[in-house]
């Protein structure tokens, strides 16, 4: 039986982290060719050449690893988006643009992503952590978008817009929609959260209240 708890990445080693690294890598890799069914603990074990107890040290669950692989994949977002930065010229089209990077990168790999959708809809206690992490990234980005918004009005924007585009996956990931249908979605709600503030602010008038 694994552990009750697992150990926190600040607390890891550098060759724990490095072990770590490797089974989120063996994970991606079995998402990708074979979705959520085929990322086995024990085959991930043996692929990373790490032992079966050690991966349960760091990872209570199949979906906990995967939704630690899905923070992993947004941070690498995340460093993508900082060497190039949003196109737009107003914080709107720019919120866009991120959204739509972020959606057809998960639409080039559908098999990883619908694995990575599916774990996080676990009630795991890790899953939660590896959850808000993603958020806490998401809202990083936006940050510096949105940077001319009241602090309090970009964190109810951008906590809106994750509601959002996770509803939107899970429908992707259901088979019921399409890529093209979650970034519509997506787009609009960008574009009703985030244009009254953005046009007030430039016009010089008082924000619209959330």
């Amino acid at each position: 039986m694994p552990p009750v708890e697992t150990l926190a990445v600040e607390d890891l080693t550098d060759e724990q982290r490095e072990r770590r690294r490797r089974v989120i890598d063996v994970a991606f890799e079995l998402g990708a060719e074979r979705g959520y069914d085929a990322v086995q603990m024990r085959e991930v074990a043996a692929a990373a050449n790490v032992a079966l107890a050690t991966i349960y040290r760091y990872f209570s669950s199949k979906d906990h690893l995967l939704a630690a692989a899905m923070t992993e994949w947004t941070g690498r977002l995340q460093h993508r988006v900082a060497q190039s930065p949003p196109r737009g010229d107003t914080p709107a089209d720019q919120l866009i643009d991120v959204l739509r990077r972020a959606c057809r990168a998960m639409e080039r790999q559908p098999k990883l992503s619908a694995a990575l959708v599916r774990a996080l809809s676990s009630p795991d206690q890790g899953v939660r952590e590896s959850g808000a992490e993603v958020q806490r990234q998401i809202a990083s980005m936006g940050d510096a978008i949105l940077v001319d918004l009241d602090e309090q009005v970009r964190a109810d924007i951008l906590a809106t817009l994750g509601h959002v585009w996770y509803s939107t996956l899970v429908a992707w990931g259901h088979g019921r929609r399409d890529f093209a249908w979650v970034l519509g979605e997506l787009e609009r709600a960008v574009r009703i959260l985030v244009e009254p503030h953005t046009n007030a602010a430039r016009n010089g008038r008082r924000r619209p209240t959330q």
